[in-house]
């Protein structure tokens, strides 16, 4: 079994940053393990402005922000990056094992970090009855076409949900041509930032429906049209609201997940900014779900430097660390 000082799960801006923020903090045997082709995570799909106003006081896409620490994580030869890798397995034990092209590996840490990110809730979650048609998206799956594969997924797009994403996809799909016929949010307000509102959104003449929601999908092959109706304060419809809107596309952003499955099969509690094993951390998405990727740099560089500290402490001669794994609130 390969033993390592500190391993890594997930190449995002979380990881990354932690990665960095531990070498600076003296840990000189670091494995950053990523699950894509390359790092950088969600970033690489935000083409739109809005990052590093708050940590490098600048304003930057997506990708110039991860772009930074990718460049920093290319300049330390301590990190190991190993893309393409999948976890499938993370024991108590600190025994991490991940599938990577060609082979399987297991690996011994004296400390890890999770920054696994988060994952967007689907339509199922959320109750919307009706048919299974093609043209149902997750608004980030959305943005990973558009903005990635160079793919339009629809001309008439509902959007259910104001978070950021579904904000921000409302503009670029007006900005390819496509037609946006509402928002629709089951809320009083937005879920978003008050910026993305007025950006995205009124600067672009989109309708928003608040107190609303989705009664029903309608469509065979493809999504044909919606029902909506008008909510009270219980969520509940109100007689006499109904009214149908045609699409062909429905956009899903009705909030986000943090992805816990292996800190979950591992039988780790988080309880508070603590894990119940010492030596494994978490930080990012994975822990709570932030609205500007500034502050996972931030609480990330404190991840790094906690997870430093744990190993220093394994490395002294007769020293058992008692440090509390931790993640950042």
């Amino acid at each position: 079994m390969i033993k390592r000082d500190l391993v890594i799960v997930g190449g995002g801006p979380a990881g990354m940053a932690a990665a960095v923020s531990a070498y600076e903090n003296g840990v000189k045997d670091i494995l950053l393990v990523e699950r894509d082709q390359y790092l950088g995570g969600i970033l690489n799909q935000c083409v739109h402005t809005g990052f590093g106003i708050n940590y490098f006081k600048e304003i930057l896409t997506g990708p110039e922000y991860a772009d930074r620490f990718i460049e920093k994580v290319k300049n330390i030869p301590e990190i190991e990056v190993s893309l393409k890798s999948i976890v499938v397995s993370l024991m108590p034990d600190k025994i991490i094992t991940f599938l990577k092209p060609g082979r399987l590996e297991t690996i011994k840490a004296k400390a890890i970090i999770m920054a696994t990110g988060c994952r967007e809730k689907t339509r199922e979650m959320v109750h919307i009855q009706g048919t299974r048609p093609a043209g149902i998206f997750s608004a980030g799956l959305a943005q990973k076409l558009i903005n990635i594969e160079g793919l339009l997924p629809g001309k008439e797009i509902i959007v259910v949900g104001s978070g950021d994403i579904g904000l921000i996809m409302a503009r670029r799909f007006t900005l390819e041509g496509a037609k946006v016929k509402a928002i629709i949010e089951i809320q009083k307000e937005t879920r978003g930032l008050l910026r993305n509102m007025v950006q995205c959104v009124e600067d672009f003449n989109i309708p928003v429906y608040f107190n609303h929601k989705i009664s029903r999908i309608y469509g065979k092959d493809r999504v044909e049209k919606v029902s909506v109706c008008k909510v009270d304060d219980n969520f509940n419809e109100i007689s006499g609201s109904l009214f149908e809107i045609k699409c062909d596309t429905i956009l899903m952003s009705v909030g986000l997940i943090p992805e816990n499955e292996l800190i979950e099969m591992a039988g780790v509690r988080i309880d508070g900014n603590k894990t119940s094993v010492p030596g494994i951390f978490m930080c990012g998405n994975c822990l709570k779900i932030y609205d500007l990727v500034d502050w996972v740099t931030q609480d990330s560089f404190l991840a790094g430097k906690l997870a430093a500290t744990t190993i220093e402490l394994l490395l002294k001669p007769g020293s058992h660390s008692n440090t509390m794994g931790a993640g950042l609130q």
